[in-house]
Parts: structure tokens; sequence; C-alpha cells
């Protein structure tokens, strides 16, 4: 039986994308073993490159997210580097980019150009706001989605302010989505012969995301406001205090809450009517949280969580960073932080791949590509050109 190298080895992407949101989705792609080749521009690259934190001088943002890659330098405003790309796209299956809407068009690179010389040509783009719309051709970034989409109002305290998420949250949205946006089109693909456009917006990701917030507007016409880290849906769903940290509980259904009561000697509350059902405790949980940190605050964090998680209620201490990547689940079972040798680097530790197949797993195997570093061989041998005309290219500034 052949060994594959990944589940979607022998699927080409051209990776036009910068930052965190396009190289967040192709980063899955390369570790799931297709060939994904990031084309940067000549002497600049990737925004990131720029980026902290660094390691010898490289940057670690642009390491993690473009492992696996191959890396190719075009500048796509000169004719004969536009020539190469659309070379290119003839041999790819999928062309990945997160511009401003109508940037590749005005190249004469947009959709409906790369589908003349290749109609089975899955072509994505990540942009703020999407390729259609009032709004398509404002700029934006992860924060401007969390704003827009209603996450940030959402988020923090009811006192405080509108709270941006502590991580770009809606790139990774961004990316995840569009990355099942190109498998479908890949899927489709392979019945009908024809590829087609995967438009994707970072503000759309975000909204999508917020589930149940909408639906609370869209049903009761009520504006949801910021709760801290109380679940609107159910309780107790919440932080809570022990006697040297905070952790949290997840009680999502009324047998939970009996099992919770029974494991923190509560019994008593089980059937008070304050607190019987779901929507009970949802609406009383000013009057319940107490009750329960009455008891929480008597033991520490690990003591609550073993003496609650034992009795079948999902509990868990709030880790900090350095807690997650020493833990043995996280970090030693699940792989969560693998190590990879980069040239410059050296060694170092980066995110695994949060994806796991049982068959063909994802995995970090090179590191993340120097500037152009496999222009000759993408040239060369996946398009014939001699190491003169290469240097010619170099020489003109157009690779």
């Amino acid at each position: 039986m052949t060994v594959r190298k990944g589940a979607l080895e022998g699927l080409r992407v051209l990776d036009l994308t910068r930052v965190l949101a396009g190289p967040f989705c192709t980063m899955m792609f390369a570790d799931m073993g297709a060939e994904v080749i990031k084309i940067e521009e000549a002497g600049k690259g990737d925004d990131t490159r720029q980026m902290g934190p660094f390691k010898n001088g490289e940057s670690a943002y642009f390491m993690n997210l473009n492992r696996n890659k191959k890396g190719l330098t075009l500048n796509l405003k000169n004719p004969k580097a536009k020539e190469i790309f659309l070379e290119l796209v003839k041999k790819a299956d999928v062309v990945i980019e997160n511009f401003r809407p109508g940037t590749m068009e005005k190249l004469g690179l947009g959709y409906e150009d790369l589908k003349k010389v290749n109609p089975a040509i899955i072509y994505a783009a990540i942009s703020g706001f999407g390729h259609t719309g009032r709004y398509s051709q404002r700029p934006g970034y992860d924060i401007i989605s969390q704003a827009m989409s209603g996450l940030m109002s959402t988020t923090g305290w009811p006192d405080g302010e509108p709270t941006r998420t502590g991580t770009a949250m809606g790139d990774v949205l961004g990316g995840l989505s569009c990355a099942i946006g190109i498998l479908s089109a890949v899927y489709n693909r392979a019945s009908t012969g024809l590829g087609q456009k995967v438009d994707v917006a970072l503000v759309d990701s975000a909204v999508a995301s917020l589930e149940i917030i909408n639906m609370i507007y869209l049903v009761e016409g009520r504006i949801p406001q910021r709760i801290g880290n109380r679940y609107e849906s159910t309780y107790p769903y919440d932080s809570f205090r022990a006697s040297d940290g905070s952790l949290v509980i997840g009680v999502a259904n009324d047998k939970l809450w009996a099992q919770l009561c029974e494991a923190m000697d509560l019994g008593h509350l089980i059937n008070d009517p304050r607190f019987t059902r779901v929507r009970d405790r949802v609406a009383n949980h000013a009057e319940l949280k107490p009750l329960l940190e009455e008891w929480t605050t008597r033991f520490t964090v690990d003591e609550v969580c073993e003496k609650v998680s034992a009795a079948g209620v999902p509990c868990a201490p709030i880790l900090n960073i350095e807690q997650v990547v020493n833990d043995p689940h996280i970090g030693g079972d699940r792989e969560m932080f693998v190590e990879m040798e980069h040239p410059v680097a050296g060694k170092m530790k980066v995110t695994g791949s949060h994806i796991k197949l049982s068959d063909t797993p994802a995995g970090v195997r090179t590191p993340s590509p120097a500037l152009g570093q496999n222009n000759e061989e993408i040239l060369g041998s996946l398009l014939g050109m001699t190491s003169e005309a290469i240097a010619a290219l170099r020489a003109e500034g157009a690779v």
C-alpha cells in the first residue's frame, strides 16, 4: 500500500496571502500534505517577516504560519512575472489571496482571468468585508472584524469597555472558513471538473461565530451586552474563585446541575425553584454564583477541579500560556507544540496541527522558507526554465 505524506498530497496551492488569515488557512493545507507555494514580493516579503517575537533575527510569527511551504518571489506588476504566474496557474489546483477586492482584477489576474487559462482553478479570496456589497472596498484587519461583527460589544465585563479577544480570532475564523470553502470546491470539482470562486469576509466569519448572540436579538429583540465569563443560555457556565485562583465550570443541562450539587454537598439546591431548570438558573444567576463560590473558595483550584470533574461535570483551571505549553495532555499527548529546526533560528517549538487524522497525520516537516528560497526549484522543475533565464528575471526585478 502506498503511504501518503498527508491527506492533501497532490493538491497544489499558489499562496499569495500575507499576515494571518490567509497564511493560517494555507498552513493547515501544508500541514496536511498539500504543496503550498508561497508567493511573496521580491525584496520585501510577507509583512510578518518584520513582526515579533524574533529568534536569531527571524520572525517566529512568520515561521509558525509558513512552515511546510515553498518560497517563490514574483513581482506581479512585471509583465514577465505575470506570465510566469499564469503558467503556474495552469498547473495549480488553488489560488488564494487576501488583497483588497479589485487588486487582482487590476493586475489582470482576477478569477475571471484565471479561469480562462485553467477552468478547474479554485480561486479563494479573503478580505475584510468580502468581494460584494457596499463595504467591499473598505480595508479590514482582524480588529475591524471584531468591532463590526458585534464580537467586541459582547466581550468584557458589564462596567468595562468593549474588548478585543486575546488573539486575532477574526483572522483565525476567516482562515478556517476559507479552508472549508476551498475543500468544498475541491469536492465539487471532482464531479464537475470546474473550479469556482470562494469569497470569505473576516466580518462574515466573525458574525457567523456569534451563534446564540445573534439569535437573542433576532428572537427577543434584546441587544446582548457584556456579561463577563457567563454564558447567556445556561448556568452555571462561568468562572468561579477558588482559594488560590480561578476556574471555570460548565453546566449545560439539569442532569449536570444535579451532579454538581451533589459534588458540592449542596443537594438542597437541586429542587430549589429558583434553580430547578436551565432557564431558572439563567434568570437567577446573580443569586446562584455566590452560593457556589461559598463552596469553591474553601478549596484550591486543583481541589475544586478534581472534585467536580470526578462527578462528571466539566470543570477546568484557567491556564496561562506557560501552563498550556507544559500541560502533559495538551503539549504532550496531543502534540500541540512540536519541535522544528530552522536554518537561521535553530531549534524551536511551534504550534502543532489541531486536526488529527488517523491514517494521514498532519505534521511539521520543513521550516518556513527564506524569501525566494525555492525560486530555482519551482521555475526550473515546474516550468522548465534555465538558470540563465531565472537569473535574467532576477536582474530585471521580476522575481
